[in-house]
């Protein structure tokens, strides 16, 4: 960590680089539960340099009146920025690749199809695979960051999991609906999707420990995470497009 304070102190001392210092815990914090999601030759030190690169963009940024706390703000840029670098190495081997790439088709494929993202269960069926195979092309997916996979409210998914009490700075009538529709959402996932979500989110559990309780390995946790995410989004969206629909309808 003190490396890290000395690239926050090389600049005067200010409010910002106060911000940055105070939360250097919650980088070491997202990085330790992002841990087993990365190839071998990406160490810690790596991670945390990756990481701290999103924690000063995000106090550089960051507007305290408008209402939201700077920890639920800085969640999804720190690891956003660790994300974004790992996809630039393009670290994902190319057969796992392919397949991403193949999955990624059929979720577009289906999702025009069916009017809303497939379930597991109907790209399983579209690939000729079965279903823990799809998780574990939705891990690399993620991680890889395919675009129609991801495609969704992935940004305010990712705040509201990390700090569900969250206010919208807007205060608006959409982020409440929002958090609505994911306490629907979550209550409707299948039970190990739910306990993963709860044990991670509410209780800040790391995968490993889950996977102790859950009685499975902890990449088999890592998959079904990527699963209940990929899930959300995808009733997150429905449910954004009957908000659509309906005020398309009044107006």
């Amino acid at each position: 960590m003190s490396e890290l304070r000395d690239v926050v102190r090389s600049g005067d001392a200010t409010d910002r680089d106060q911000l940055i210092l105070d939360h250097l815990p919650l980088l070491h914090h997202i990085v330790g539960r992002m841990s087993w999601d990365i190839p071998g030759k990406v160490d810690r030190e790596d991670l945390l340099g990756f990481g701290i690169i999103g924690l000063i963009a995000a106090a550089d940024s960051f507007e305290p009146e408008r209402g939201l706390k700077f920890s639920t703000y800085a969640f999804p840029r720190i690891r956003g920025a660790i994300l974004d670098e790992l996809r630039r190495l393009d670290f994902l081997p190319r057969g796992r690749r392919e397949k991403v790439r193949a999955l990624d088709r059929a979720v577009a494929e289906l999702e025009q199809e069916l009017g809303l993202p497939p379930t597991p269960a109907e790209l399983a069926a579209r690939l000729g695979t079965d279903e823990e195979e799809v998780d574990a092309i939705l891990h690399s997916a993620r991680l890889a960051g395919a675009v129609s996979i991801d495609d969704g409210p992935s940004d305010d998914l990712a705040s509201l999991l990390s700090d569900p009490r969250s206010d919208d700075p807007e205060d608006s009538a959409e982020w409440k609906e929002m958090k609505d529709l994911l306490v629907v959402a979550i209550a409707g996932l299948p039970e190990p999707e739910r306990a993963v979500i709860t044990l991670y989110y509410g209780e800040e559990l790391l995968l490993r420990d889950i996977g102790e309780i859950m009685e499975v390995s902890e990449s088999r946790v890592s998959q079904i995470h990527s699963r209940a995410l990929y899930l959300l989004n995808r009733a997150l969206k429905a449910g954004a497009d009957h908000r659509a629909a309906r005020a398309r309808k009044a107006s």
